[in-house]
């Protein structure tokens, strides 16, 4: 099994610029429509904003060239795994909401994917025991959701009715700080499990409000 990312893909839009939802056939591992230039400093913003994508596509590339004649193979194109444990996502989102600060990141239309820790161990136990399945899977809820929505079921699941937003520019000054890439925010994502569901896997956690609500309660119970 190969630890891959959703990410990989390239960014779909329809005629009215919402985002198609991708999974494993649909979605292109493109760039995003970026283009190269002679230009070093473009070159850089270029190779940054594309960074999730560029290493989770080296990553299967070198997973893939590997010759395993008598090993099956699985990519794991998993969405932002979310549990109660300190120091994760989950923790750093309800920090942020518990604070007054878990409002609207960016402009709030780019799209979440995400999968609940239980859902994410029950698809990999479900694809070893799946001796005939291999290739490429995207681990991830079969329902994405904008930002705009994914924090404000956050914040009700917190019982938390408001929160400040975080405009693009204040996310950018963020990372530099934390060492990370604003584009994990605001890149949107909407990509869909496919594969693991013409497969028969059933998700515990399909609806992100139902997933924070057994998040918060975990949370609490740790208290």
């Amino acid at each position: 099994m190969n630890a891959s990312a959703a990410t990989i893909y390239a960014r779909a839009v329809d005629a009215s610029g919402v985002d198609l939802p991708l999974d494993e056939a649909s979605g292109e591992l493109g760039a995003d429509g970026l283009t190269t230039s002679t230009v070093p400093s473009v070159n850089r913003w270029l190779q940054r904003r594309d960074f999730s994508r560029r290493v989770a596509r080296d990553w299967e590339a070198a997973f893939f060239t590997a010759q395993t004649p008598h090993t099956r193979k699985v990519v794991l194109r998993s969405a932002v795994v979310l549990g109660a444990a300190p120091g994760s996502a989950f923790a750093v989102l309800s920090r942020l909401v518990r604070l007054g600060l878990g409002g609207t990141q960016g402009n709030g239309r780019q799209f979440v994917s995400w999968i609940h820790e239980t859902d994410y161990a029950r698809a990999v136990e479900f694809l070893i025991e799946r001796e005939e399945l291999d290739g490429p899977f995207n681990i991830a809820a079969p329902n994405p959701l904008t930002n705009r929505e994914f924090m404000a079921a956050l914040r009700l699941a917190w019982d938390a009715p408001n929160g400040l937003p975080a405009p693009s520019l204040a996310i950018k000054l963020g990372a530099i700080f934390l060492r990370t890439e604003p584009e994990l925010v605001l890149q949107s994502c909407r990509v869909v499990p496919g594969r693991l569901l013409d497969a028969g896997f059933d998700f515990q956690f399909p609806q992100w409000s139902e997933a924070a609500e057994d998040l918060v309660r975990q949370w609490r119970n740790r208290e």
